[in-house]
């Protein structure tokens, strides 16, 4: 399952950052951030909305763009040992310079030469996706959709919105979305993880994205489903993270194999994965035991992924020679 190639679309790059790299970043510069990790060393929180505040704990000491070019390297490291080829990461500048553009384009920078420095040594290629935070408000994904329009192009090549989805409305950030869209950026919408069958709907009436991150829970509308089918909407779908969060109880009750079977477009993603304690690896065996996911259905769902990827079509024809299939 390691050495199976993959395509990972929803990983959020402070979410990828190993606990060991975190508490060496805080040692040096002497924050005390004891209080986010277990015995082991590991991340610890009591649920969804405490992990959310853990994650910005720990992204805390990511203060510059160095450290920023630092947690991409063992990251992509990382995700390279579990077969990733190519990844898509969520990106805020609200933790990258405030929001601010000149502020950003430094983070951006620094974060795209370590990328470069990546694809020479492991083989891995990664484009950013820009995201907004839903729960700092409306107003305040404004600056953001700016710092993504400004900075679209080859390698920022989507839009999107991440965060609590119990707060707001996605119409709330028709604004950020349609500056981003105007730049020519794709989009994608976390959904239906927290909020619901419904969720998923507003955010594909509101928003109209090519892609809806996680959406799992539009399992309870079966109309739903067949409208993500009919119009081809692809689920960055991270079973992994649903069943540690307890969005799915166990792996038997996850609906990715129900999704694929009526149709719609799923894609395997891990999300956060060191603060889950999962791995592409452990989500492909996972779904080897549970569902007798093979080498050819793997191979299925990364050619979806592929396709669904926002990167250009050269980029595209490349990862296809990686996967050992046809650019789409």
């Amino acid at each position: 399952m390691r050495d199976i190639p993959k395509v990972e679309l929803h990983l959020h790059l402070e979410g990828g950052a190993p606990p060991a790299f975190i508490r060496g970043l805080a040692k040096e510069k002497s924050v005390d951030l004891s209080g986010i990790f277990r015995a082991d060393g590991g991340y610890t929180y009591r649920d969804f909305w405490h992990f959310l505040q853990v994650y910005e704990a720990a992204t805390s000491v990511l203060t510059s763009p160095d450290d920023y070019a630092r947690l991409t390297t063992a990251v992509l490291e990382e995700s390279a040992a579990n077969g990733v080829v190519y990844s898509e990461t969520f990106l805020s500048p609200d933790f990258c310079g405030g929001g601010d553009v000149g502020a950003w384009r430094e983070y951006l920078h620094a974060i795209r030469e370590a990328a470069d420095r990546a694809e020479a040594q492991h083989g891995i290629t990664l484009r950013g996706i820009i995201t907004c935070i839903r729960h700092f408000g409306p107003e305040r994904a404004r600056p953001i959709a700016e710092c993504a329009a400004q900075t679209a192009g080859d390698w920022i090549t989507g839009f999107g919105m991440a965060g609590d989805e119990l707060k707001g409305k996605p119409a709330d950030f028709k604004w950020a979305f349609d500056c981003a869209r105007e730049a020519g950026l794709r989009i994608t919408v976390h959904a239906g993880e927290w909020g619901g069958a419904q969720s998923v709907r507003d955010a594909l009436d509101a928003l109209q994205p090519d892609r809806i991150g996680h959406g799992v829970q539009a399992i309870d509308d079966l109309a739903l489903v067949d409208r993500l089918a009919e119009d081809g909407i692809v689920l960055e779908v991270c079973p992994g993270s649903n069943v540690f969060l307890g969005v799915c109880k166990d792996w038997r009750s996850h609906p990715i194999e129900k999704l694929r079977e009526r149709g719609v477009k799923v894609t395997v993603s891990t999300d956060d994965p060191p603060f889950f304690g999962i791995t592409m690896t452990s989500d492909y065996e996972n779904l080897n035991r549970h569902f007798g996911w093979d080498e050819e259905v793997f191979a299925e769902v990364n050619r979806t992924a592929l396709e669904a990827a926002f990167c250009d079509a050269a980029t595209k024809e490349k990862i296809a020679k990686r996967l050992g299939t046809k650019a789409p």
